[in-house]
């Protein structure tokens, strides 16, 4: 625990020396919270490739980019005034024990569902006192977008606004799907692109219904792609050949070659 303090208070100071006028970096010194929220969700985006990829070697690494983050933007608050790293670690400390009072109060033992179920009335309780009301308070717009939209839905689905079952959503994505078509012809771009987003919005439905992380499923096919191009360009480099010259046939045709023998190796 000692050495623990010990090295979160020297990446305090390091954070306060890289923001020190005149002493500090320039770059550091020039950043705001804007500016830095895209570097915050980046390097939360590679802590999860780290454990998607297992890689526990370089987990450490990452988590401290993002512990950093924090630290970073706990700093720039402190210099105008507003809170410090202090008050980020209290309201944290805080929420998580007025969110298990059966562990750090009197509340019965729960069970992991009944955890889930005590955990959002809490998270509902707090919105409240924050003034923020509606079935959709909270769900935070700054979420990937079909993260965002499995949680509008869900947040919905509470109070029985829902497809009743996973085939009716298909039923749904069948006809968002015709709607897509008939605008083809005319290629309006802001039709297309709201054709397209409620097309998405009812894949990201058509998953949760299924019990699946949209995010997650896209994340695979992702890899699963860039897999089997890999694969692709590899088996037409040892043939001899180019990707930019050898043609839709013959890239189609080894992308056949490369998903028999991924079938293969099953």
């Amino acid at each position: 625990m000692l050495a623990a303090e010990a090295e979160l208070r020297r990446l305090l100071d390091i954070m306060a020396a890289l923001r020190t006028p005149g002493t500090g970096c320039p770059w550091d010194i020039a950043q705001s919270f804007e500016t830095i929220a895209p570097y915050t969700i980046e390097e939360a985006y590679e802590v999860a490739d780290a454990i998607a990829r297992r890689d526990f070697a370089a987990l450490p690494d990452e988590l401290g980019d993002l512990l950093f983050q924090v630290v970073y933007h706990a700093r720039m608050a402190e210099e105008a005034g507003r809170f410090g790293f202090a008050d980020v670690a209290r309201a944290i400390a805080d929420k998580m024990v007025r969110r298990h009072p059966h562990v750090f109060g009197d509340a019965a033992a729960r069970d992991a569902g009944a955890q889930s179920a005590a955990w959002e009335e809490q998270k509902r309780a707090e919105r409240a006192a924050r003034s923020e009301t509606g079935v959709l308070a909270g769900v935070a717009v700054g979420l990937p977008a079909l993260t965002r939209a499995a949680k509008l839905s869900a947040r919905a689905a509470r109070v029985g606004f829902d497809w009743p079952d996973a085939a009716t959503v298909l039923d749904k994505l069948a006809e968002e799907t015709a709607e897509l078509r008939a605008e083809l012809a005319g290629a309006d771009a802001a039709r297309l692109a709201d054709e397209m987003g409620d097309m998405l919005f009812v894949l990201a439905n058509l998953a949760r219904k299924l019990g699946l992380d949209a995010e997650g499923c896209l994340r695979a096919a992702n890899e699963k792609f860039a897999r089997r191009f890999t694969g692709v360009e590899t088996l037409l480099a040892a043939r001899g050949m180019a990707l930019a010259d050898a043609g839709l046939e013959a890239m189609e045709a080894a992308w056949g070659e490369v998903k028999r023998e991924e079938r293969t190796r099953r």
